[in-house]
């Protein structure tokens, strides 16, 4: 690996392209081996994530985003080549199903996952690259080409430059990872890549605010303006025309005035050239449709609950934990709106004291029902609810950024209090499905997080079919990538029908 500095120049220094980020980027995916040469565990692991992103795709097809995301790209039909869209016959022009599977692969919160200095989740690369191989006649081959291109620059930027501590939304970071797996994907040249990649940045830097307050629905809808906009990004660099430079340290860019400053700098680490790309095996996928940070304390709950007795005995709930999960998903974020049992959906899976009580009362979690209206309106776990707070501990703040992969952290140290004063504590570091948690995601654990969630959606046949297209990812011929997209059962695809012609008209 090699470590990269970064830091920002005045325009009279006149940066060299090859000594800028953009291009370093750029470069990594231009220099990704051809498929024969693909770390085989990173290959099988990009295969993982194609079922997981079908997975909780076809969970929120009559999810409203979705389906309006559904609706707007079907209006953009294009007959062949064009792209698939989950849970709809249409083909459609390629950034339109990027927008739409992006859309519904992040609509529940329940796809991969990595955390560094920044977050991500890298498995919205997935959705723009199968939209772009199935209309340019792509190989599986190449798709796993461009995902693991896309996943090595991603964790690379989430490593090494913290967006959050400036209120920037994760997604600037992901649009250039998808730009750079578009280009490898489409084996373009390094400077074309180059230039996608600063105009993807450019047009994808947006505030928080997405993810702060009363969330929306737009927190799923923002991956896929990304996608969308990486495509559109590469089409134009295609076309040979070029974008702001340098994008990332220009006195007037990204890192000057939306980050640290004019004295901005900051370490990006990238492999060397012929090195593996093996960066999609330090991401981790989520076993509960909640934030990532959540996840272990979901773990955690199922222990405590069997050690405090009745609930209404409980007098506080303190969570100890690190500075990225107070001041994101805790109380440390200031918005009330995480102790509102009129919240939204969004809001709910960023309150951390609402799944603690929830998870405690219910010893476990689902995407659906842990979320509804009627689930988070019941007086008693109003109550609990509201016993909980969260503070920041700056050891597990240390293990959430220890370098070490083996010591890093994401959980925290419940301390409970009873009505007696006696107090009931305990602490798990990892979710049980991280890597190196209880129970580590498997082959295996993919396909059942499948089937239990295409149950009632996607006949067996069909979900078998699909499972086999995945697991032979690498072998695919263009033709076969549509298999990639589960085929609804009848009943779905009525239901599918019905919500959609309810939906209120837009321009499209």
């Amino acid at each position: 690996m090699i470590d990269h500095q970064v830091r920002v120049h005045p325009s009279a220094d006149r940066l060299p392209r090859e000594e800028q980020l953009a291009w370093k980027l750029a470069a990594v995916a231009t220099g990704t081996q051809e498929a024969a040469g693909l770390d085989p565990e990173a290959a099988a692991m990009a295969a993982n994530r194609v079922v997981d992103n079908a997975s909780v795709a076809v969970a929120s097809l009559l999810r409203r985003p979705v389906a309006v995301a559904r609706a707007q790209a079907t209006a953009h039909a294009s007959g062949a080549p064009g792209a698939s869209v989950f849970g709809s016959g249409a083909r459609v022009s390629p950034e339109w199903a990027a927008w739409a599977n992006g859309t519904a692969v992040r609509e529940l919160d329940f796809h991969d996952t990595y955390l560094a200095a920044d977050y991500s989740h890298p498995g919205d690369n997935i959705p723009p690259l199968l939209a772009v191989a199935q209309h340019t006649g792509r190989t599986g081959a190449e798709l796993l080409r461009g995902i693991i291109a896309a996943y090595e620059v991603h964790v690379a930027l989430v490593r090494g430059i913290c967006l959050h501590r400036h209120r920037i939304d994760h997604v600037a970071h992901l649009s250039a990872a998808t730009a750079c797996g578009l280009g490898a994907l489409l084996g373009l040249e390094t400077g074309t890549v180059y230039q996608a990649v600063q105009q993807a940045v450019h047009t994808t830097t947006a505030t928080r605010q997405s993810r702060k307050g009363e969330i929306s629905s737009w927190k799923a809808y923002a991956p896929a303006f990304a996608g969308k906009a990486a495509i559109e990004a590469v089409d134009r660099a295609m076309r040979g025309e070029s974008s702001p430079s340098p994008v990332y340290e220009g006195e007037d860019g990204f890192l000057a005035w939306m980050l640290d400053g004019p004295d901005a700098a900051y370490t990006v680490r990238l492999p060397a050239p012929g090195e593996a790309r093996r960066a999609i095996l330090d991401t981790y996928t989520k076993e509960h449709s909640a934030e990532y940070q959540a996840q272990a304390v979901i773990d955690l709950a199922r222990r405590l609950r069997e050690k405090t007795g009745p609930l209404e005995r409980v007098r506080s709930i303190v969570l100890h934990t690190s500075h990225h999960t107070h001041q994101v998903i805790g109380s440390g974020a200031n918005d009330p709106q995480k102790y509102d049992p009129g919240a939204s959906r969004e809001t709910l899976d960023h309150s951390v004291p609402y799944i603690l009580a929830v998870a405690l009362e219910d010893g476990g979690w689902h995407h659906e029902r842990s979320y509804a209206p009627e689930r988070a309106g019941r007086p008693e776990t109003v109550a609990l609810w509201r016993k909980i707070s969260t503070v920041e501990d700056p050891e597990w703040t240390r293990r959430y950024h220890d370098p070490d992969p083996e010591r890093r952290a994401f959980g925290g140290r419940a301390v409970i209090t009873l009505d007696d004063g006696s107090v009931v504590e305990d602490e798990l570091a990892l979710a049980d499905a991280h890597p190196a948690g209880a129970r580590p995601f498997d082959r295996p654990a993919y396909e059942r997080k499948f089937r239990t969630l295409a149950e009632g959606v996607v006949a067996a046949g069909d979900q078998d079919r699909f499972l086999d297209t995945a697991a032979r990812l690498a072998a695919l011929g263009p033709a076969e990538l549509d298999g990639l997209f589960p085929a609804v059962g009848p009943e779905t695809a009525e239901a599918i029908a019905r919500y959609d012609a309810d939906l209120p008209k837009g321009l499209f």
